[in-house]
């Protein structure tokens, strides 16, 4: 995409991100405490604090976030195969995934500490637990939901099942998988957040959890921004990706 056509689309974005920081300024110049609500600037500063091992923490929270992001796209589209490929399996698994993705995440993160102690894994596993689902449904629909057309086009050449699933119907699927993974994106981040703020020792979540006690909320603001930028970065990815491998739906959201 040529600059002039990247300005285009972004810039009221840019424009609304500009916007809210000129806001935010001036809700502080009127008298807010610092403990409420730190200035911009101190924000920014706080972000290159030497005192703070922030290259360590973005690290551990960087691969946290990546490696929920695998698992859910990995486990769910497994999964969502499984359910499309046979109806046996999918009446044993959707009602036992829904079970799964409706019980409290927070509740089930002290669980992790008992099983699994302290450690980056277990963040990674409860930013995936919380993104799997989108993964999961989206790819069993976008298996299911070809052309009756298409289908029968295979069956006229006596294709096989696992052909028809290799040729059709994982193409039709691949819009469909690639919009969940966008939900999926933010999803494992704030599943890796919530790990940290439960069971940790390091990361931007263990960061704003350390905060607390002190007051010391620029650095909470600080931790707050970097974890967004390592969200925005990994759904870019993910657009990216989309666009490469599934431009004829980008309109699919």
């Amino acid at each position: 995409m040529k600059i002039p056509a990247l300005i285009r689309q972004y810039w009221p974005t840019v424009a609304l991100f500009v916007a809210l920081v000129v806001v935010w300024q001036l809700a502080v110049t009127t008298g807010i405490r610092e403990y409420l609500l730190p200035a911009p600037l101190s924000v920014w500063h706080a972000m290159w604090d030497g005192e703070i091992s922030w290259g360590q923490h973005l690290w551990a929270t960087t691969w946290e976030i990546i490696g929920a992001f695998f698992m859910a796209a990995i486990v769910g589209v497994a999964l969502g195969v499984a359910i499309a490929w046979s109806p046996l399996l999918a009446n044993a698994l959707v009602p036992f995934l829904v079970f799964v993705n409706t019980l409290p995440k927070v509740a089930i993160a002290p669980l992790f500490l008992i099983w699994m102690g302290y450690g980056i894994f277990p963040n990674m596993l409860m930013g995936a637990l919380i993104g799997f689902f989108p993964v999961v449904i989206n790819t069993a629909v976008g298996l299911s939901q070809v052309e009756d057309d298409m289908l029968d086009l295979g069956r006229v050449f006596n294709a096989p099942k696992w052909k028809i699933f290799a040729k059709i119907r994982i193409p039709n699927a691949l819009p469909y998988i690639l919009s969940a993974l966008k939900i999926t994106a933010t999803a494992a981040v704030v599943g890796a957040i919530v790990g940290e703020f439960v069971a940790s020792q390091k990361g931007l979540g263990y960061v704003i959890v350390t905060t607390q006690s002190s007051m010391n909320t620029s650095v909470a603001f600080a931790a707050l921004v970097w974890i967004s930028t390592v969200g925005l970065l990994l759904y870019g990815i993910v657009v990216l990706l989309a666009h490469l491998w599934a431009p004829w739906a980008e309109g699919i959201d």
